[in-house]
């Protein structure tokens, strides 16, 4: 039987699976809650809510469920934490209340580090709380505040990733005081979506006491387990009878943009206005739908500057908030499936991307409107997206789809479905549609994971093909290890996915090792190999990589490591690097030396190095990275980072150089001022963003930006593109 014919006989077992389970099956998620910590939150009256204001002295405190028994997930698992913490839970019909009391024996040793929204707060002490309304096991909201005010928040999606981009509204105020620091934070119910009715919460309280590297949790002390994963998480209950309102809040904007493209000879600074935004309805408690009309994403950030020396596209992550709100309803696939990230082989095969929308060949086009609905109904998970691009010089306006349905079939096990339909281009007619299925189960105190997806394109272009796979995994300590599988068709061509690689079948293996010090300057010493091989669809090795590395921690968070790596690369036609150098078409051998190290992002100066050579195809080539940041308090922050490639060939030589500065000024925990300043010699390309956000009001912002785009060829600065635009918002709640 051919890989083929076994993908599509699993996809047809799945799909009968999805119909025959019962609603009933997704309720045995609720009963893993035995032998998890339970609380009962405590309600009070609206009229005795609590001013949110850092101050514990509200009487309505007096009422609240206490918590106070945390232990160490790290640096010893399930050891008493070293400082004391004590958690107030309670609720009224609007708000769900956090007041938290972080005791320290050393306050002058507390670290602050950041404030802004969604800034990098992890670098000091932070408190973290995570819900799960769903009792999914497997998604949640999470919400962490530091010492100085700073706020961030999160969609944890898949026990795997999270999405900082998605900015909720909601309010926490934070101080340090004479014997540690306090936080009071309050979440309005109808920034969740969730089913009134449950009552059962999934529930996670963290704390992170940075000088120390300690973090404490309330349920949840596997290290083994991803930071992200709530399938450990406690219940907190009783949360019933409470007002999401009619589930409706509408944010409207109007911006002003000035532009002006000084390569364009005769062009005069063109000024423009514009209106335009959202509307949020919750159809259900826990199904949302988005319309949205003239968006706009003049706060995303630049792109991180890449140069490709390999013979594949590179990867760029979605930075776009509309279209990160939700991203979860769309993931495909489990691990190594649809992470985010710069690996060719985890990203190759995505049947859905969203920056394919509003992106024809690497040129923006506006995005007039569109419609979302995301969220769970009747024990579905539902995301559909379709949104109308604007008109281009080579194509008429698209309509572009994405549809994807997800069902609990057990223990945190879940069965899936993906639809995509539309080219950005117009050029082609283009489908794609698969299935997915996803388990997990625990053993004794062992994780086991699973994965098999399959899924099909079909293009009056292309023409129809496949693309599947099958991956196990074995997250525990001290012995981990995974094994995935992949084959994308010749003809797979997902136009609203990512694909850089067809014709292909990738195995992947990796092992890995963690012994843990007790009572040492280390804390943990890791050996780690993987082994990658690529075929083409005749079985014939076309890469292999073979990689083995040593890394420890110490206490302090400072991490060393070094690697060898073996590889092989038949390359079937001549390709370039940076447009000049050539690699010839032939069989390549070659192995590669790793090192680095990277201090702890607490310190006031955090320094990471990276070092790689020397052999590379027939020629040699050191890559050299080093990263500085630089954060003397909460209030200021500067990050530069310098890339240098040197690669000598037969062919010739090339020297690349990549520089980037990223800084943020603090004003206040809800007024930041970023910058981002990004050159390559390759392209010579240099760019220039400032980014100013005031959040004078919960869910109210004043946002304005300023972009400049430049040619730098010979040390000339030769001007491409000034752009400034200024942006009002308010979002109405209903």
């Amino acid at each position: 039987m051919s890989f083929r014919q076994t993908a599509v006989y699993v996809a047809e077992f799945l799909t009968v699976c999805v119909l025959v389970f019962t609603p009933a099956a997704a309720l045995a998620q609720a009963g893993a809650a035995a032998g998890r910590p339970s609380a009962m939150a405590a309600r009070i009256m609206a009229s005795q809510a609590p001013t949110i204001d850092g101050d514990l002295s509200d009487l309505a405190w007096a009422n609240a469920t206490v918590l106070d028994d945390f232990r160490q997930r790290e640096p010893m698992q399930g050891a008493p934490a070293t400082e004391r913490t004590v958690v107030r839970i309670m609720f009224d019909e609007n708000n769900l209340y956090f007041a938290i009391y972080a005791y320290d024996s050393q306050p002058d040793q507390i670290i602050a580090r950041a404030m802004a929204r969604d800034g990098d707060l992890f670098t000091g002490d932070t408190i973290g709380i995570t819900l799960d309304p769903g009792l999914t096991r497997r998604n949640a909201y999470s919400f962490d505040v530091s010492p100085s005010g700073g706020r961030a928040d999160s969609l944890l999606l898949n026990n795997a990733d999270d999405l900082d981009e998605w900015d909720p509204i909601w309010t926490a105020r934070a101080r340090i005081v004479a014997d540690g620091w306090v936080a009071e934070i309050a979440i309005p119910f109808r920034s969740l979506s969730y089913e009134d009715e449950q009552g059962v919460w999934g529930f996670e309280f963290s704390r992170n006491i940075r000088r120390k590297n300690e973090e404490v949790r309330w349920s949840s002390t596997n290290p083994a387990l991803d930071s992200v994963d709530v399938s450990e998480a406690g219940t907190l209950t009783g949360i019933t009878n409470v007002n999401q309102g009619i589930g409706l809040d509408v944010q409207v904007y109007g911006s002003l943009k000035a532009k002006r493209d000084w390569h364009i000879e005769g062009e005069d600074t063109g000024i423009s206005g514009t209106v335009g935004g959202n509307a949020f309805y919750k159809i259900t408690p826990a199904l949302t739908g988005t319309l949205t009309f003239n968006p706009d994403f003049s706060d995303a950030p630049l792109d991180v500057r890449q140069v490709n020396t390999s013979r594949f596209s590179l990867f760029f992550p979605e930075t776009r908030d509309f279209f990160l709100q939700d991203a979860g309803a769309f993931e495909f696939g489990g691990l190594n499936f649809a992470r985010e990230g710069n690996d060719r082989d985890i990203n190759n095969g995505r049947p859905f991307f969203s920056r394919n929308l509003g992106l024809v060949d690497g040129v923006p086009v506006s995005i007039i409107g569109g419609g979302k609905v995301s969220g769970e109904y009747g024990g579905f998970g539902i995301g559909g997206l379709s949104v109308y691009t604007d008109r281009t010089e080579t194509a008429h306006g698209q309509l572009l789809s994405a549809f994807r349905i997800t069902r609990p079939l057990f223990e945190q096990s879940r069965m899936g479905f993906v639809f995509t339909n539309g080219d950005p281009t117009g050029e082609t007619r283009n489908t794609v549609a698969g299935a997915d299925f996803q388990y997990r189960d625990t053993f004794g105190e062992k994780t086991v994971l699973a994965d098999v997806f399959y899924q099909r394109s079909f293009s009056n272009v292309h023409g129809d093909d496949d693309s599947f796979g099958a991956a196990l995994a074995f997250p525990n300590e001290p012995w981990a290890g995974q094994f995935a599988f992949k084959e994308v068709g010749a003809n797979f061509f997902p136009a609203l996915g990512f694909v850089n690689r067809t014709a292909i079948r990738m195995y992947d293996a990796r092992v890995e090792y963690i012994y843990r010090f007790r009572d040492s300057i280390l804390r943990t010493l890791q050996f780690q190999t993987e082994n990658q091989f690529v075929t083409d669809l005749s079985d014939r090795l076309e890469t292999r990589a073979n990689q083995f590395q040593v890394g420890v921690e110490t206490n302090a968070n400072d991490e060393f490591d070094v690697g060898v790596a073996s590889n092989f690369e038949l390359v079937p036609a001549p390709f370039d690097i940076g447009g000049t150098l050539i690699v010839p078409a032939g069989r390549y051998e070659w192995t590669t030396f790793e090192a680095g190290f990277e201090t702890s992002d607490a310190r006031m100066l955090a320094v990471g190095v990276e070092v790689a050579c020397c052999d590379f195809y027939n020629g040699s080539a050191v890559e050299a990275q080093i990263e500085l940041n630089f954060r003397p308090n909460a209030y200021f922050e500067i990050a530069p980072s310098y890339e240098a490639t040197f690669i000598e060939l037969p062919t010739g030589d090339i020297d690349i150089h990549v520089v980037e500065i990223e800084s943020v000024v603090n004003f206040t925990p809800d007024m930041q001022l970023a910058l981002q300043v990004q050159y390559d010699n390759i392209s010579t390309d240099f760019g220039f963003l400032a980014r100013y956000r005031w959040e004078y009001l919960p869910g109210s912002e004043l946002f304005a930006a300023f972009g400049q785009s430049a040619m730098i060829p010979n040390s000339r600065f030769v001007a491409q593109r000034s752009e400034l635009s200024i942006r009002l918002g308010h979002t109405l709640r209903f």
